[in-house]
């Protein structure tokens, strides 16, 4: 099965050369599809110095919308039979991908979310996000009838002819919540998978915050209950 990667990217020009480096080098039929979403530190003009191979599609946003927004703009392009959500920040491995789409190649699943809570390495940084991330699974758990342990995964895989049952409305982190509730009542066979994650700090470029959390409390109960 083909691969489509979709990368969503804002402000990542510390990264980005690495990101498409390291997806380049996996050893899987794929297309790369990249998302710069409005980037004002020079990603931009970094990717169009960078991205002139037939195996990348660069889409730029003309401002800045959200991961959502991003990711429902890199979904209309994709032509693979898998899609893959990695994020630009090296947080994800994109060496794991084997890991991530195992359960779908063998007819396992029709989706599998890569879990930073199943006993893979991880850095180890904020307490507080930790418990945000536990909490808004479980109660995306309550509403799902789900049993996940990271709702909040930035790395997902799933068979992308979903995406034609599926209308994504989030335009920032709601992305989560709202594609996990639509598998959920589309009934798709889910599967976790444990990874490795790298986390970074604030000073390192991270960007989701306290605001973000909050909103996806939300959006678990907005799209749960009015959707």
């Amino acid at each position: 099965m083909n691969l489509s990667i979709v990368i969503p990217v804002y402000n990542e020009i510390a990264t980005i050369g690495e990101i498409l480096n390291r997806v380049r080098s996996v050893p899987q039929d794929k297309e790369i599809v990249v998302i710069d979403d409005g980037s004002t530190d020079g990603t931009t003009q970094r990717l169009k110095e960078m991205t002139v191979t037939e195996d990348v599609k660069v889409i730029y946003h003309s401002r800045n919308k959200g991961k959502g927004a991003a990711l429902r703009t890199g979904f209309q392009h994709v032509t693979g039979d898998i899609v893959i959500i990695q994020d630009a920040d090296l947080e994800y491995d994109p060496g794991e991908y084997a890991t991530l789409i195992g359960p779908i190649l063998d007819g396992r699943a029709d989706v599998v979310y890569g879990s930073r809570f199943l006993g893979g390495p991880h850095r180890v940084l904020f307490f507080w996000h930790y418990v945000g991330n536990r909490f808004l699974t479980i109660l995306s758990n309550m509403f799902t009838n789900l049993n996940l342990t990271d709702m909040e995964t930035g790395f997902k895989a799933f068979r992308a002819s979903l995406l034609e049952k599926i209308v994504i409305k989030s335009n920032r982190f709601g992305f989560e919540p709202e594609i996990t509730a639509k598998f959920a009542k589309l009934k798709c066979r889910m599967y976790e998978v444990p990874i490795s994650y790298s986390g970074r700090g604030y000073e390192e470029g991270k960007k989701i915050t306290w605001k973000d959390g909050a909103a996806a409390l939300f959006h678990v109960i907005r799209f749960r209950l009015f959707n």
